[in-house]
């Protein structure tokens, strides 16, 4: 599970897409399963609780970059649940070591023009 706290042009389809399906399953343990669940312990979960709303801020970029690359999203978050922090302050790992790690990955992350 992870959410990238890196500008989201920089991400390939895999990350951009797979970032967007885990936030979701993040969503819904902090907002509709009270924190409880098979991921709750999660250093990325804990990160995240009282900060849904930096969370729904996150999967807004994230659909607009889907936007952007002629991606189709039909998943939207209840702005209604979005409450606490809009900022997220705490990281597992920096945002320069981040960018090392997906830099790292045989993907076409940080590639200018992402494709389909």
């Amino acid at each position: 599970m992870r959410v990238w706290d890196i500008h989201v042009k920089h991400l390939c389809r895999k990350h951009l897409l797979g970032e967007h399906r885990e936030l979701h399953g993040l969503w819904n343990i902090l907002t509709k399963h009270g924190g409880k669940g098979g991921y709750s312990h999660h250093p990325e979960t804990k990160r995240w609780i009282g900060k849904s709303k930096a969370l729904y801020n996150r999967h807004e970029e994230l659909v607009a970059e889907m936007t952007k690359r002629d991606y189709q999203h039909h998943s939207p978050l209840d702005k209604k649940l979005a409450t606490g922090s809009a900022d997220q302050k705490d990281f597992i790992n920096t945002i320069k070591e981040q960018k090392v790690i997906l830099k790292e990955k045989p993907c076409e992350c940080f590639v200018e023009k992402h494709k389909k």
